[in-house]
């Protein structure tokens, strides 16, 4: 039995007390290493889609058909999230993080050597296959270090990592691509993951292997329907900010006139407005539950509404920017839902977090790119935005009533 003091727990082991834990400094510190991990994969997520008119010149093919490089790096998060969730259910905790942070290394240092578009294609899907597996169960150990009231905070803290690249890490990589060539942006990614690798050795705690944690109870996720509403959620409503954001460097370059020396700042300020947007997010969610997210949806379905009008002029585009920007909260809001809804299937649930996010992140540019593809021009990604938006607000909606019919039968 875990004692008195320790922090509830979202599997069968007890945890830590927290004030302990903190006594021998290293609650932090944990959580610093698995935030370099969110940041590594921030750059690599974020930056891709900011230097797209560089590798797509670079590949020789026009940037809509570059998107799909975007959409394949996704679809290895989609695919690869379940798999080793499931495989790796057994295994310590620790161990996990450091093999998915070298299958992240090996599949960026590919893509930076990658001869053609179509090994740029496979080395990008393998690139995302570890994603989320990786934050999946980096929020699981993060989770285990605090009070159950304060969870959400502490996920939001890996998920810091991931926006706080959007403010530092692209910029640079973007920067370094227009210096360099943007073959250099995902070798600097490898070296950060090797760094996360290191950084987790030193900090992380060492947990045991779960023998009971069995691939069949994992899927045993997948029977509830509060999952795959949550799931839908983030499927469908992050679209949105995705479909603007894949383009937004080409939509600077040809309606608002900039040029690549303003680009960084840009991005900057986008990372800033998703750096609050997680801060606030977490905040809400330890409050409000899971009303926070319908919130947020509506705010980013309004922001993404401006998108086309302020694209013609710098001042209007950094404001909307900000503002798009702060719906990436939706992140910990709906990574800590999960963990309330998928009962003791927490590996793979924490994982498919990042599937149906990055089932956004390949839905966003798709659709985008086959707006601007039709004719319609780089604006037209910001109405795409928002009936992706308004579409996860409609999933949340099914999913905010049927959650209160199902409490309110149950007491």
């Amino acid at each position: 039995m875990a004692p008195a003091d320790a922090a509830p727990c979202l599997d069968d082991l007890p945890c830590p007390a927290p004030d302990r834990v903190a006594a021998r400094g290293k609650v932090a510190l944990v959580l610093l290493a698995l935030a370099m991990g969110g940041f590594a994969i921030g750059v690599t997520e974020f930056a891709a889609m900011s230097v797209l008119p560089d590798f797509a010149a670079g590949l020789g093919v026009d940037e809509p058909t570059a998107g799909h490089v975007i959409s394949a790096y996704a679809a290895g998060v989609v695919v690869g999230a379940p798999i080793l969730a499931v495989l790796g259910a057994r295994l310590p905790r620790w161990l996990l993080l450091i093999g998915f942070m070298a299958l992240f290394a090996v599949g960026n240092g590919l893509s930076a050597l990658a001869p053609t578009y179509e090994w740029m294609l496979a080395f990008r899907f393998l690139s995302g296959v570890p994603h989320g597996a990786y934050f999946g169960v980096a929020a699981l150990v993060a989770a285990s270090l605090v009070p159950l009231r304060l969870r959400t905070r502490a996920v939001s803290t890996i998920l810091l990592g991931l926006t706080v690249a959007t403010v530092i890490g692209v910029p640079i990589a973007n920067a370094v691509s227009h210096a360099f060539g943007w073959r250099w942006t995902f070798a600097i990614v490898s070296l950060l993951a090797v760094l996360t690798m290191a950084l987790v050795v030193l900090f992380a705690p060492r947990d045991p292997a779960r023998p009971e944690a069995t691939p069949l109870r994992e899927l045993g996720a997948l029977k509830r329907s509060q999952v795959w509403l949550t799931l839908g959620v983030g499927a469908v409503g992050f679209g949105g900010m995705f479909a603007v954001y894949a383009y937004l460097a080409s939509t600077l370059k040809a309606v608002t006139g900039v040029g690549p020396e303003v680009m960084p700042w840009v991005f900057a300020v986008f990372g800033i407005g998703m750096t609050a947007g997680n801060l606030l997010g977490a905040w809400a969610a330890d409050r409000f539950g899971m009303a926070a997210a319908g919130g947020l949806l509506l705010w980013s379905a309004a922001a993404l509404a401006l998108y086309p009008f302020a694209a013609p002029h710098l001042w209007s585009m950094l404001i909307v920017v900000l503002l798009i920007g702060g719906g990436g909260g939706l992140g910990s809001i709906l990574q800590t839902r999960l963990m309330d809804v998928a009962g003791d299937a927490q590996t793979l649930a924490a994982a498919l977090n990042h599937s149906a996010f990055n089932t956004a992140n390949a839905i966003g540019p798709l659709l985008g790119g086959m707006a601007v593809a039709a004719g319609w021009g780089w604006t037209s990604t910001g109405w795409v935005g928002v009936a992706l938006t308004l579409g996860g607000f409609a999933v949340w909606a099914v999913a905010w009533l049927t959650g209160r019919r199902t409490q309110q039968s149950d007491a």
